[in-house]
C-alpha cells in the first residue's frame, strides 16, 4: 500500500497540541502506511513526541510555524496578518504536494478563508461546503453545509447537492438519494432559495434527487445526502450532538437511582454503552471541505483524542478515494 501523508495543524483547537499529538501518535501506530507532518512550535512538539517508538517516529515530521491563529480571530486578520501560522503552513504543504490532506481543529472561518486562498476551488464551484456523516436509523447521511456558508443562493445549494452525491458514492453508497432540508415535504413549503434549488435539482442529469426532507426524516434515513445552508446545518449538527450527549447522561442517571434501577442498569448498561459509543459525537468528528483542489478536514475545536483520531481517519478515506479528483471528474457532467 502506498503511503498517505497528512499535514496536521498541531496548534489549533481549544486545548492546544497535547490531545492533537496524542491522536496523531495513535493513528501512526494503527496505520503503518500513514505519515504525518505536525506543524507548529518545534520545541513544544518535540517534547510531546519524545516517547514515540523509533519506527513510528520515522514516519513523523515536524515543520516549524511561528504563529498561531486564535479561535476568536477574524478570517481576514488570519489571511492577511499571519503568513507563518500553523494552519497556513499545513495548507501550503498540501498545495505544494508535500502532503495529501490537511487536518485542523482551529478557527473554522479562518480555515475556510485560507483554504480557498491557498488551495482554490474546483472549476465550477463557487463556495466549498462542510460535510459530515450524521447517524440515522438505517446508517448514515451526509449533511452539508455545516456552517461554512451562512447565506446561500439556489445555485450554491445545487452545487452542494452535486458534491454531496459524489462524496456519498466515494463512501460506498450506490446512487445516493439527495434531498433538500425543509420545513415540510410539500412543494409550496420553504423559502425562495430552497424552492429555486429544488427546481434546479429536478432537472439535474445523473442526480438522484428525491425532493424535500424534514429533520425527522433525516434521522429516519430517508436520504443519503441532505442539503441546507450553513446556518441551518450548523444548528442542526450542534443540536444533534447536544441531544445525544444529554440522552446518554440521563440514561446513566436513571440507572443510578434505587436498588431496582441499579439492577436493571447492570443488565442493560452494556447495550446502552454500545449505543452511546456508536452515537458519540467524537466518533463522527471530522467535517470535510468539499469543493477545494485538495483535502481539508475540520475537527471540532473541543475534540479530544478520540475525536481528532476520527478526523484523521476521515482524511485517510478521502485520500484513498482520491475525492477531489473524483469530484472534478463528475462536475462537468452534473453542473449546469
Amino acid at each position: 500500500m502506498s503511503a498517505q501523508i497528512i499535514a496536521i495543524d498541531a496548534m489549533g483547537g481549544d486545548f492546544g497540541p497535547r490531545s492533537i499529538v496524542q491522536a496523531s501518535i495513535a493513528c501512526l501506530s494503527a496505520t503503518p502506511s500513514l505519515h504525518l507532518t505536525l506543524v507548529g512550535q518545534p520545541s513544544l512538539l518535540e517534547d510531546l513526541v519524545s516517547g514515540l517508538a523509533a519506527a513510528d517516529r520515522a514516519r513523523l515530521q515536524i515543520v516549524a510555524a511561528s504563529e498561531v491563529i486564535g479561535m476568536d480571530e477574524r478570517p481576514s486578520q488570519a489571511l492577511r496578518g499571519k503568513p507563518d501560522s500553523s494552519m497556513r503552513i499545513a495548507l501550503e504543504l498540501v498545495r505544494d504536494g508535500k502532503a495529501q490532506a490537511c487536518v485542523s481543529a482551529g478557527n473554522t472561518g479562518a480555515l475556510m478563508a485560507l483554504s480557498r486562498f491557498v488551495l482554490k476551488t474546483l472549476p465550477g464551484i463557487d463556495r466549498p461546503a462542510m460535510v459530515a456523516a450524521i447517524p440515522t436509523q438505517t446508517g448514515y447521511c451526509q449533511l452539508l453545509d455545516l456552517g461554512a456558508n451562512v447565506d446561500c443562493s439556489a445555485e450554491n445549494l445545487y452545487q452542494f447537492a452535486v458534491m454531496g452525491s459524489v462524496a456519498a458514492q466515494a463512501l460506498g453508497v450506490q446512487r445516493p438519494r439527495v434531498a433538500l432540508l425543509n420545513i415540510g415535504t410539500e412543494d409550496i413549503k420553504g423559502n425562495q432559495q430552497v424552492k429555486l434549488a429544488a427546481s434546479l435539482l429536478q432537472n439535474a442529469r445523473g442526480l438522484n434527487y428525491i425532493g424535500f426532507v424534514e429533520g425527522d426524516g433525516l434521522y429516519r434515513g430517508e436520504a443519503d445526502v441532505v442539503v441546507c445552508d450553513g446556518f441551518v446545518g450548523n444548528i442542526l449538527l450542534k443540536s444533534s450532538e447536544g441531544l445525544a450527549t444529554m440522552i446518554g447522561a440521563r440514561i446513566e442517571q436513571l440507572f443510578k437511582g434505587g436498588v431496582l434501577s441499579r439492577a436493571a442498569g447492570a443488565v442493560a448498561m452494556p447495550l446502552l454503552k454500545r449505543l452511546q459509543a456508536d452515537l458519540a459525537p467524537a466518533r463522527h468528528n471530522g467535517a470535510s471541505f468539499l469543493g477545494l483542489q485538495g483535502i481539508v478536514i475540520k475537527s471540532h475545536g473541543s475534540a479530544g483524542v478520540q475525536g481528532f483520531q476520527s478526523a484523521i481517519q476521515r482524511a485517510l478515506i478521502e485520500i484513498q478515494e482520491n475525492l477531489p479528483q473524483r469530484l472534478h471528474g463528475r462536475l462537468e457532467d452534473l453542473l449546469p
